[in-house]
């Protein structure tokens, strides 16, 4: 196992790969229950969609799970894998630009808590997924951020975006490159498609 970073005391951030991700997929899975249960996703959990997606996330080859811990506890955790190995709908917009998808690494959750947010771990999170693409040969790497009206009823007082973070990171939104995802949201009766726009960085 990697030698763990502290951006903050107390707190180890830990690239895990192959066979150590399926050991941290129950975790990563009650955090993206929790954290994206608020805006903007409102996600309202499903345990069986979890263990699909992650099973199958966890199968592409090259992909990696950063996990923050607190002692034996994960208080965040964030992915990344190869665009080429990402379903139809993750491609579909790069392919439909002729962008070469096989050069291209896919950013999926990056869930934290909240109480341990503005302490550096969100920033070692992409360090090590982007330290994952390079080695694998990809000269970019990209994700996917759900599209909400400024109105949207759900929408908290004082909220705010994280796009002064990712364009920090040297990220930028691409006009036009959209994709749509479906999923259950607190208040619905079943999954509605949401639109999510691309964020990419090249280096």
């Amino acid at each position: 196992m990697a030698s763990a970073d502290r951006p903050q005391s107390g707190i180890a951030i830990r690239p895990l790969t192959g066979e150590e991700i399926a050991a941290g997929l129950g975790d990563l899975a009650d955090l993206r229950i929790r954290v994206f249960a608020a805006y903007p996703y409102l996600y309202d959990g499903d345990a069986a969609y979890e263990a699909e997606y992650l099973r199958e996330y966890a199968a592409a080859p090259d992909a990696v799970l950063v996990a923050a811990f607190d002692g034996d506890r994960v208080v965040g955790a964030a992915t990344a894998a190869p665009m080429l190995h990402q379903k139809a709908e993750f491609r579909a917009p790069f392919e439909a630009r002729g962008l070469d998808v096989a050069r291209l690494f896919y950013f999926g959750e990056s869930v934290l808590l909240p109480e341990y947010r503005g302490h550096g771990i969100g920033h070692a999170f992409f360090d090590h997924r982007e330290a994952q693409a390079r080695r694998c040969g990809a000269d970019a790497a990209c994700f996917a951020a759900v599209i909400r009206p400024g109105d949207h009823p759900a929408r908290p007082a004082g909220y705010t975006p994280l796009d002064a973070f990712w364009t920090k990171r040297g990220y930028a939104p691409i006009a036009g490159l959209v994709t749509e995802l479906g999923w259950k949201e607190h208040g619905e009766d079943g999954e509605s498609v949401k639109p999510m726009q691309y964020w990419l960085r090249q280096w």
